[in-house]
C-alpha cells in the first residue's frame, strides 16, 4: 500500500515537472468556450428567430441547454483520453519507464498508479470543461432570452455524471497507453477514432433502427449515455430523420469501465509485461 501511494506521488511529481497537464487544459478551455459560445448563439437565435434560416424556417432544437452544456464531454472527453494515454506510453518513448521500474518493481503497482492519477486528472478536466461549456452556453441562451436552466436540478445532476465520464475517459486513456506503447501512434488512433471513425459510424447508424440499437454501445455513446446529453441531440427534431437509442446513465457507465478494463487487461497480457532496457 505504501508502494502505491508513493507511486501516485512520484506520477503526480512527474506531471507537473512537464507541460501536458496545462497545455491540455489551457486548449481544453479556449476549445470549449469558443465552440459552445459560437453554436449556442448560432443555435439558440435560430430557435428564436433572431436569425434568419434558409426558407424563413424557424427549426427546433428542443431543449438547449443539456445539450451546449455537455459539450464539455462530448468534444472535450478526447483530453482525457490524450492525458492518460501520453501519461503511460509517453514513459516508453521518452525510456523513463527504466527508472520508474526500477524505482517500484512492482509493475502493476505503477499501472494503478498511473490510472488513478488519470482518473483524478480526467475528473478535473472535466470541472473545467463544464466551466467553460457552462458560461459560455449559458450567455449565449440569456443573450437571446432563453433559459440556461442553472438552478435546475437536473442540470447539476448532468454536471456531476459529466465529470464522472471524464474521469473514466482518463482511465480508458491510460489502458490506450499501455496497449499502443507509442506516443505518435497513440495519438493518431486516438484522434482518427474520435474525431472521425466513431462520428462517422454514429451519423450513419442513426438512420436506421437496426444500427442505431447496435451504435449506443461505441464509446462516445455510451460517455454521451452516461451523461445524458450531447451535441449529437441539436438536431432538428421537428424533421424527425434520424433515430437517436442510448442506453440508460448507468449503463452507459458500466460501458465505458469495460472498455477502459478491456484495453488495459490486453495491454497487460502484450507491451506491458515485455522487457525493457
Amino acid at each position: 500500500m505504501i508502494g502505491f501511494f508513493a507511486g501516485v506521488g512520484s506520477e503526480f511529481t512527474k506531471i507537473f515537472t512537464t507541460r501536458l497537464w496545462w497545455s491540455l487544459a489551457l486548449v481544453l478551455v479556449l476549445y470549449l468556450m469558443a465552440l459552445t459560445g459560437g453554436l449556442g448563439l448560432l443555435f439558440a437565435g435560430l430557435q428564436t428567430g433572431a436569425i434568419h434560416a434558409r426558407h424563413g424556417l424557424v427549426p427546433s432544437f428542443g431543449d438547449l441547454a443539456p445539450p451546449l452544456y455537455s459539450f464539455a464531454t462530448s468534444i472535450g472527453y478526447v483530453f482525457p483520453v490524450l492525458f492518460g494515454a501520453l501519461i503511460t506510453a509517453g514513459e516508453w518513448g521518452y525510456q523513463t519507464i527504466t527508472p520508474t521500474f526500477l524505482a517500484n518493481p512492482h509493475r502493476y503497482t505503477v499501472l494503478w498508479a498511473k490510472i488513478v492519477t488519470a482518473v483524478v486528472f480526467g475528473a478535473a478536466y472535466g470541472a473545467l470543461a463544464l466551466a467553460a461549456s457552462v458560461s459560455s452556453g449559458a450567455a449565449a441562451l440569456t443573450h437571446y432570452g432563453l433559459n440556461a436552466e442553472l438552478g435546475d436540478h437536473a442540470t447539476w445532476h448532468l454536471f456531476g455524471r459529466a465529470v464522472i465520464a471524464m474521469a473514466l475517459w482518463g482511465f480508458v486513456g491510460v489502458g490506450l497507453g499501455v496497449l499502443v506503447p507509442n506516443q505518435a501512434a497513440v495519438i493518431v488512433i486516438i484522434l482518427a477514432f474520435t474525431q472521425f471513425v466513431e462520428p462517422l459510424l454514429r451519423l450513419g447508424a442513426a438512420f436506421s433502427v437496426e444500427t442505431a440499437g447496435a451504435a449506443k454501445f461505441l464509446p462516445g455513446a455510451s460517455s454521451d449515455a452516461l451523461v445524458g446529453a450531447s451535441f449529437l441531440d441539436l438536431q432538428n427534431t421537428a424533421e424527425g430523420a434520424m433515430v437517436v437509442d442510448q442506453l440508460s446513465w448507468q449503463h452507459g457507465g458500466v460501458m465505458l469501465v469495460i472498455y477502459g478494463a478491456a484495453v488495459t487487461v490486453i495491454g497487460c497480457l502484450t507491451t506491458w509485461r515485455r522487457d525493457v532496457s
